[in-house]
């Protein structure tokens, strides 16, 4: 049945649908959480070693400047006094930007745990298509991410502000401080800017997530014939798999037919109800239930019996207790070892033989 068009996506998407998604890189993740972990992470780096940080640098620059006038020295080394500033600066700046790589990378963890696709690395034509390009800019997510382009630019000027408001009354006094004293302030300044957007943007990073999550899920969910089909891709056709049940049901059947022309005798029910039975004291330690069946079945028993000359002995009790206790395959249990047994041997009396 073709899928009809413009069909709602109604549906939960189903486990196979969130798995296939997932190989692709299609999670629910917020950059913003991102990007709010990394501020925080650097905000709580700067605080308990920033100043040991700022000491080092300045060290570092003092160290730069004294070294100008031995520039007309015949003993400068260039190359040495450059190792010197690089490698300073990467002693300086290491630690907090190994923070934040594994701040980064955890909070991308704890988000949609460990997912590797190369999916989204891989080359479309839909990526250099105009058209396609075009809906990109003036799509919902566009305009959610311009949204809060805006509202982080407001949210960082707005703790700028704030800051510097309450701050008025000390920034006139720079003028009287000396350098190493206007720094810190303004270091001092920045930090609780820096703070301030920290705990504003959180909360920023909170509604995107679950904006994300909720667009994610909306994404998706199914139409009721995707589910249908994935259904059948996954458990096959329902058509297909009656029809294997049927066929395997007409062999066993067949095969059951064949067993009742071996039997020694069928017991009845007179209304509904047929007991094929065999006996082979050399192989059997109790008869064996070979076929039966109720109905329309054990009139099809009947006449087979009937065309074979397999006796019919009609036993209505028997017959009840073999058909609800003993399986296809399986011998009497013991407790019927006495009314069987009288049932073969009047059978095995018309055949001459002995039980």
């Amino acid at each position: 049945m073709p899928e009809k068009p413009f069909q709602e996506k109604t549906e939960p998407a189903s486990q196979k649908r969130r798995e296939e998604a997932r190989k692709k890189g299609q999670v629910a993740k917020s950059r913003e959480v991102v990007s709010v972990s990394v501020l925080a992470a650097g905000v709580i780096f700067l605080y308990f070693a920033g100043e040991n940080l700022a000491s080092r640098m300045g060290a570092m620059i003092r160290s730069a400047f004294l070294s100008i006038p031995d520039f007309a020295a015949h003993d400068f080394n260039l190359v040495t006094f450059l190792n010197t500033i690089i490698l300073g600066s990467l002693v300086s700046v290491v630690p907090i930007m190994m923070t934040i790589a594994v701040v980064a990378i955890l909070a991308n963890y704890l988000q949609v745990g460990a997912v590797w696709s190369v999916g989204p690395l891989a080359p479309k034509a839909s990526k250099i298509s105009p058209m396609e390009g075009a809906k990109r800019i003036f799509s919902k997510r566009s305009l959610v991410e311009l949204v809060k382009s805006l509202a982080k630019i407001v949210i960082v000027g707005w703790a700028a502000f704030s800051v510097l408001d309450d701050e008025m009354g000390r920034l006139g006094q720079l003028i009287y401080q000396e350098n190493v004293q206007i720094i810190r302030y303004l270091g001092e300044t920045s930090f609780k800017v820096m703070t301030r957007s920290c705990y504003v943007i959180a909360v920023l990073a909170l509604l995107d997530y679950l904006y994300q999550r909720w667009e994610f899920e909306q994404n998706m969910r199914m139409t009721k014939q995707e589910v249908k089909e994935e259904f059948k891709q996954t458990e096959g056709d329902p058509l297909v798999r009656a029809r294997i049940r049927s066929i395997q049901r007409e062999m066993a059947r067949r095969r059951m037919m064949e067993e009742v022309k071996k039997a020694d005798v069928v017991i009845t029910n007179p209304t509904h109800i047929s007991i094929a039975l065999r006996y082979d004291a050399a192989t059997m330690t109790a008869p064996k239930v070979v076929a039966k069946g109720a109905e329309k079945l054990a009139f099809r028993i009947r006449e087979v019996a009937r065309a074979h000359r397999v006796p019919l002995v009609e036993n209505k009790g028997l017959a009840q207790n073999l058909y609800k206790t003993v399986d296809i395959g399986r011998e009497v249990p013991s407790d019927l070892y006495r009314a069987v047994a009288e049932v073969l041997a009047y059978v095995y009396g018309l055949k001459g033989r002995s039980v």
